[in-house]
């Protein structure tokens, strides 16, 4: 698997909420050994909490940080409400796009989001990994939970992943989270 794709891999692990396999084929798949886990990444930013909210809940503030290191953020389509999708992509460095849905089931302006994360096409139709080359482990169904907490003058934000792929992908969607906030990390100090 090319490094693009591991990373690719990583960041989409990690930024959404999904069932990696159904109960139709439990049992009866040759992956590797799947594990639920949650993924935890908490970063504390030199900014209020209505800076950092503007930054992850607008078409900018999304365009201005989504992705690992290598990639950028082409389009974001944020309908951040309660039962609303956002639509984002993200480029490689081989140009290829990236789209991923992020469904709403919580929104606390300035406080919480909770969605699921899913790998898509441009208009929001669910795909298979394997279009992207990627494992059939790639998670799916990713529940996330995100809290933005004041601290004395900066907010500190903590994203919960909660996935079921194979220990290999989780590692790479800690990662691929790890660089994204860093990544929105430095746009905030912008």
């Amino acid at each position: 698997m090319h490094r693009s794709s591991l990373l690719l891999a990583a960041v989409i692990v990690s930024a959404l909420p999904f069932s990696a396999i159904g109960e139709a084929t439990k049992g009866v798949s040759a992956m590797t050994e799947l594990v639920t886990k949650d993924i935890v990444v908490t970063r504390l930013y030199d900014a209020g909490p209505e800076t950092v909210w503007t930054a992850l809940t607008t078409d900018a503030g999304v365009m201005g940080w989504w992705g690992p290191e290598g990639y950028d953020a082409p389009a974001a389509k944020m309908d951040v409400c309660e039962g609303g999708t956002s639509l984002v992509a993200m480029r490689g460095p081989d140009g290829v796009d990236i789209w991923m849905t992020w469904v709403y089931s919580k929104v606390v302006p300035h406080e919480r989001l909770e969605y699921v994360q899913n790998l898509s096409g441009p208009t929001g139709e669910l795909l298979d990994p394997a279009v992207h080359n990627l494992p059939p482990e790639f998670p799916r169904d990713v529940v996330t939970v995100l809290t933005l907490t004041p601290k004395d003058g900066k907010t500190e934000l903590r994203i919960v992943e909660n996935t079921t792929t194979s220990e290999f992908m989780l590692q790479m969607s800690e990662m691929g989270l790890e660089q994204t906030l860093d990544k929105l990390g430095r746009s905030l100090a912008e």
